[in-house]
């Protein structure tokens, strides 16, 4: 036995084949097919190992697959809060006018009488108006509590 020859009768590096050889014609052939059918898988393979573009084009079209399966989903979950949030607006918007319309019904039952009525009409739609003669009103107050007071404060 040699270095190059295990205990079995193999060669060392091969593909465990006999050392003796193939013992006629057609099985010789056939140890020729398998041995070009395994090179030719290692060929292929090392090939697309060296593929560097091939592989590069195979990860980019992989990731592009992704992406638009994550944008799809993304959609989909913002659809779903868009339509959460116009339920939500929605029934926020009936409880205000619920309300509001309850307020108008109270103020209705405690509205003053005849022309009051009116200039409280007229007022709503002319608020600066109402706020500089609230001011004006309040200046008289004061002034009217400040004379009182001068007047009683001397006697």
């Amino acid at each position: 036995m040699t270095d190059a020859t295990s205990r079995d009768g193999t060669r060392s590096g091969s593909t465990a084949q006999p050392v003796g050889g193939a013992k006629g014609p057609d099985e010789l052939r056939q140890q020729i097919e398998q041995t070009r059918g395994e090179l030719g898988d290692t060929v292929e393979e090392l090939a697309g190992k060296a593929d560097v573009k091939g592989r590069a084009k195979a990860r980019a079209a992989d990731l592009k697959d992704r992406a638009g399966a994550m944008t799809v989903q993304l959609r989909s979950s913002a659809a779903h809060a868009g339509h959460a949030v116009q339920d939500k607006a929605g029934r926020a918007a009936h409880t205000a006018q619920h309300k509001a319309g309850r307020a108008q019904d109270a103020a209705e039952r405690h509205a003053p009488p005849g022309r009051a009525r009116g200039a409280v009409r007229a007022g709503l739609g002319h608020p600066r108006a109402v706020l500089v003669a609230g001011a004006a009103a309040g200046v008289a107050v004061v002034a009217a509590g400040l004379v009182r007071r001068r007047h009683h404060g001397s006697c």
